[in-house]
């Protein structure tokens, strides 16, 4: 399996406050960008696969508010998550 419980703790100690941290913005759209990532290249190789395509659409949309929740309140830390995970703006 692609994302583990290891997978997470460690993209949680990464961009979050410590390995606990699963609820601030900054570790889910970490942990969204990672799933992201993966189904996207799940898309590539099978392009007729709509279901994939489908909960792809709405992880873009659920990291989308949570950067839009993060740009409204501070905008320093939305600064540092998009640059740290290298995201278009």
């Amino acid at each position: 399996m692609y994302l583990n419980s290891a997978k997470k703790v460690e993209i949680f100690e990464k961009y979050g406050q410590g390995a606990t941290d699963t609820g601030s913005a900054e570790s889910q759209i970490a942990l969204f960008s990672f799933r992201i990532k993966n189904l996207t290249e799940h898309m590539k190789q099978n392009r007729k696969d709509h279901s994939t395509e489908r909960s792809l659409t709405g992880l873009v949309g659920k990291r989308r508010a949570l950067l839009n929740y993060l740009k409204k309140r501070d905008i320093e830390r939305y600064r540092a998550i998009v640059k740290a995970l290298g995201l278009r703006k």
